[in-house]
């Protein structure tokens, strides 16, 4: 016998009246009308074959193939609801599993240090959080938000833009004591720079530099092509080169000497973070915790930022 969603319907009919106790009761909690009931009931024992229900004026009750039938779907019944309930609870409650999709510099730099707290607060939450260079199908891939730096192609997602970072030029104090400080963009040209692959095209990124409304793309040199957070700050870290990274994931670094930020007349340039999720409409509780915890843990009033920054510098250099 085919499911379909009239009999489902109809087998509920049957438990409100069961439960209620007469039709007028389940007709009132279902919010139909009392010859509704009887009609669903009516059609439901068509569909079996055989009477579910002995009613008369003054009695209702269950035959033996009812009494058979409300055994056996009671459980399911309920568990729909339950199911039901939990979803439903699922616009209201953190909890669940929750996956997200990160670059390498947002995941290692921004969230890792902070997901402990996250789950903390969130005890009936579990969370992946997935690394990787290219943002893939969220979608397809089962991801409930991603987190991304830079405008963003135009797509079907929804995108909260959380903050905005500089780009700063930043090298060690033993490197500019052995290569002398850049004082332009220009001098760039005679220092040993990291370049950047670009996850997109391979090719080494171009640096620009910004103040006011003037920009300037900087060619570079350097016999290092790098991708990859770690592998950029551990290298810049070493002494052996000039990288161009964002300031959030750096600033205790800067705070604590171990950097030096170049060239601080041309600062202007900002990058915008975003957060990523498939729909607008209705988004899981848990989606909208996890956006307000990265604002909360990455915005100008976070104290733990400069210290996670200062730790994971420390453990690169020695």
């Amino acid at each position: 016998m085919a499911l379909d969603g009239r009999l489902l319907s109809n087998v509920g009919v049957l438990a409100a009246v069961v439960e209620g106790g007469n039709f007028a009761r389940a007709a009132e909690a279902l919010g139909l009308t009392p010859s509704g009931v009887s009609r669903a009931i009516s059609r439901l024992e068509s569909r079996i074959g055989v009477r579910l229900l002995d009613r008369t004026t003054r009695s209702l009750g269950l035959t033996d193939e009812g009494r058979l039938l409300y055994a056996n779907i009671n459980s399911l019944v309920l568990g729909i609801e339950d199911a039901v309930t939990r979803t439903a609870g699922s616009s209201v409650s953190v909890r669940g599993r929750l996956r997200v999709n990160a670059d390498s510099f947002t995941a290692r730099l921004l969230l890792a240090p902070h997901l402990g707290r996250f789950l903390d607060l969130y005890p009936d939450l579990s969370l992946e959080l997935v690394a990787r260079d290219q943002l893939g199908d969220l979608v397809a891939e089962g991801f409930d938000v991603a987190v991304r730096f830079g405008e963003l192609p135009s797509s079907s997602l929804v995108a909260r833009k959380l903050l905005d970072t500089r780009m700063v030029t930043v090298a060690t104090p033993d490197y500019l004591k052995r290569h002398g400080r850049p004082t332009k963009p220009e001098d760039l040209g005679n220092h040993l720079c990291i370049q950047v692959r670009s996850t997109v095209t391979g090719q080494p990124v171009p640096w620009e530099y910004h103040r006011g409304r003037r920009v300037i793309r900087v060619p570079i040199s350097g016999r290092l092509l790098l991708g990859g957070v770690d592998t950029i700050l551990g290298t810049c870290l070493s002494g052996a080169g000039i990288a161009r990274i964002k300031v959030l994931g750096i600033q205790g670094l800067l705070d604590d000497g171990e950097l030096v930020e170049l060239l601080p007349d041309w600062r202007d340039e900002r990058l915008p973070l975003y957060a990523l999720y498939p729909s607008r409409h209705l988004p899981p509780a848990k989606v909208r915790a996890f956006i307000d915890f990265v604002i909360a843990a990455t915005g100008p009033k976070a104290g733990g930022q400069r210290k996670s920054a200062v730790t994971y510098g420390k453990k690169l250099d020695r």
